[in-house]
Parts: structure tokens; sequence; C-alpha cells
């Protein structure tokens, strides 16, 4: 990507260039919506005799995105078997090629950078400028991996020889199959990063994009696929993330697993990975945090609660880099509590498709029963609900997943929360 599209939230807040772009990709995206979706394996499209599931819309539950296959156990197996043949010839394959592929899709994906904004919004709810930021970074994931290999020579790498006559090089090989499992909360940039890094190291990939935002990972696929990646080297498998994950730890084809999304999952999958190979395999997985903020006497306030209240409610706070809880020094608790709770009660929670909103919905009605879940448990254990708590009260809403954004104080160090 050049250095002038190289997008941040800050500086996309400061481009009113973007605003014509995104809302004419809203429309375009539409378009795509409602339609029956198979699954890609070995090239081939798939339909489950299990039937299909549907995805809808967190922004507004009557807008249906697609209908999707609830793939088992046997489609992955057919897909780790497709990418184990397509292996050889893959990794064969020199890798200045791979990366120029993966180049490839990363100009294919900046042509549609707004459409895939677009669909982000639809999709998990993310606003304008989280949106548009998402697609930015994946691009650059894609550019930084091919980065990457250039820069480390495609990892063979000569060595300073240890006797006379010796000739000494270091060498890294891909390992095989492996199986790619995204999250609905970054479910373009984080798939394209995990996907596309595996590729163009010379691995074949099994695609399990989050059920929640399955529309997205297709786009990927079909991205990767134009771009000229072998179908066999990249297959789209939805479905129950549960099978998918019996499937790929128990499998003796499968090289390696690379997840993001919860600790029970991830731990899970991590434990079955290990206990059910014969020997020890990679396992890279990401699972979220529970970040601090600190704040003392000598912060600025005012950009500490601006601070805060970014880290804590973009995308609804539905990310592991969110700031979770704050430590404020004893002296200047009453200070920064009053700016943070003005800050956070000025929040525009609203449909993520208007200009002006900041908090859109989360993902899905089991993230509301879970912030009502949680309500109760701090109220239980202590806490004071000083900003927020409940659902906003506009009435335009009612159809999405909206929470009202909350802020809880009185809790122990200790507190489960």
């Amino acid at each position: 990507m050049s250095p002038e599209t190289k997008l941040t939230y800050v500086t996309l807040l400061a481009d009113p260039s973007i605003h014509p772009k995104y809302e004419s990709a809203l429309k375009q995206v539409e378009a795509d919506f409602g339609k029956h979706h198979p699954m890609i394996i070995n090239g081939r499209k798939v339909l489950a005799g299990e039937g299909e599931f549907d995805v809808r819309s967190p922004l507004d539950t009557k807008i249906l995105l697609g209908y999707f296959q609830k793939g088992t156990a046997q489609y992955a197996r057919k897909a780790i078997g497709a990418a184990k043949d397509a292996f050889e010839e893959w990794s064969g394959r020199p890798w200045m090629e791979r990366v120029r592929i993966i180049r490839k899709a990363s100009d294919l994906m900046e042509e549609d950078r707004f459409q895939l904004a677009a669909l982000i919004t639809y999709e998990v709810g993310k606003n304008r400028y989280e949106a548009v930021a998402e697609a930015s970074e994946a691009i650059d994931m894609l550019d930084y991996y091919a980065d990457l290999m250039e820069q480390n020579d495609g990892y063979v790498k000569p060595m300073k020889p240890g006797a006379p006559g010796e000739t000494s090089k270091s060498v890294l090989r891909p390992y095989g199959v492996w199986a790619v499992i995204s999250p609905f909360n970054f479910p373009l940039a984080l798939a394209a990063g995990m996907v596309a890094s595996a590729l163009v190291t010379g691995n074949t990939v099994v695609f399990h994009p989050t059920s929640a935002a399955p529309l997205s990972g297709l786009k990927l696929y079909e991205t990767l696929v134009n771009a000229g990646v072998p179908t066999g080297a990249l297959s789209y498998v939805t479905g129950p993330g549960e099978s998918f994950g019996e499937e790929v730890t128990g499998n003796l084809d499968v090289a390696g697993i690379a997840f993001t999304g919860s600790k029970d999952v991830g731990m899970k999958l991590y434990r079955d990975f290990v206990n059910m190979q014969p020997y020890p395999k990679p396992f890279i997985a990401e699972m979220g945090s529970k970040n601090p903020a600190v704040i003392t006497s000598k912060a600025d306030l005012e950009k500490a609660a601006e601070g805060v209240v970014r880290g804590a409610f973009g995308y609804s706070g539905q990310k592991c880099s969110a700031t979770s809880r704050v430590y404020v020094e004893r002296g200047i608790k009453n200070d920064f509590l009053k700016i943070l709770k003005d800050k956070v009660d000025h929040l525009k929670v609203g449909d993520p498709r208007d200009k002006d909103a900041f908090v859109g919905p989360v993902i899905n009605e089991k993230a509301v029963k879970k912030y009502h879940r949680y309500l109760e448990l701090a109220k239980k254990d202590g806490g004071k609900i000083v900003a927020g708590g409940g659902l906003p009260e506009d009435k335009k809403l009612s159809k999405g997943y909206y929470v009202k954004p909350t802020v809880v104080v009185g809790l122990p160090s200790n507190d489960r929360l």
C-alpha cells in the first residue's frame, strides 16, 4: 500500500474523502446479500447435507446477509486431503512467485477496499472509520508477510563455514497443511494475516471463518484465488466450529493450527492437538486479554479519559486490545471519573452506517445476554454503575444488538470482572 493510503483511526477522522466512497460501497455490497453460499473445497463448490445457517446483520437483524453451509467434520477432512495433495506443488514453487501472488491479492483488495469496509460494517457492526481501517489493515497484512519473505530471501541464508571446504546454509521449510480459524471481531484483517503468512511460506491452508462473519472470509478466499493461489492450496469451510475443531486437532495430516478467539475454545483446541497428535506440532493462538490503563496524578486527565474511552468502547469493546479496567491514583479519582463519565455519556450509540456513530452493536444476542449478566454480577459484587448500564432509549436501534457503554466503580481488584 502506498504511504498516502496507510490509514489509522485518527487519520480517517480527518479525511473527508472516505465518506462518499464508503456510502457508495454500502449500496454496492447490498446486492450480494441474501444469497446461498457453498463451501469451496479443492476448487469445487460443496453443499453440506446437514443444511445451511443464516447470517443476519447485528446492526439490524432484518438484514439477511446470506446462507452458509453447515459443514461438519467430513468436509474438513476432504479439505485437509486436498491441501495435503496440493502441498508438494505449492511449496515447490519459487518463493518469489508466491510473493507475487500475495502482492497481487493485496492489489485486488486495495481496489475493493471500501466495498470490503462496507461489508465489515454490515457483518460485524463496525463504524465506518473502524471498518475502513480494518480493510486497510488486511491489505497491510498481505504486504507485510510478502515483505518478510523478500527481506529474508525466502528464509534460505548462507552461513559461515565451520571447517575449510564446508558450505553451510540455514533453510526454513514449510510445515504442510495448516488449519486457520478466524474470529468475528476482525473477520478480514486477522484472517488475512493468518492465511497469507501460511501461504506465502509455502504451506497450504484449510480456512474456517467464524460463523458470525463468514462472508468476509469468503471475500478473502476469492481474492486470494483470483490472485493465483491454487484451489487445492486453499479451501473455505464453514459450519459448526466444534466439529471442525475436532477434525483438525485429531487429523494426522494437519501440520499446524492458527487460531484467534476465546480462551476457552483456544485452550481446548490446544490440549486436544497436543494429546491427539503423535509428536509436537505448532499451535499459534491469540486468546484475548484484560488490559489495564494506569492513571497517575501527573497525567493530563482530559487526554487520559479520551484515551480510555476510545480504548474501552471502540468497536463496543469487542477486541483483545480493549481497555477493560482502569487503575486511578486515589487523589485524582473523583476528578478523572467526572471527566470519564461525561465522555461516556456523550458517546453516540447508533447505526454504524451513520457518519457520527461511534459505538455500534455487539455481535449477537448471546453478547447482549452476556452484557446483562455482567451488569448483574457487577451489582452483586458491590460495584456501582456510574455511566451506561442497559439498552439505548432510541427505538430505531431495537432491531439490532445495541447496548450502552458502561463504567463500573468499586469492584475489588480480585473480582471476576
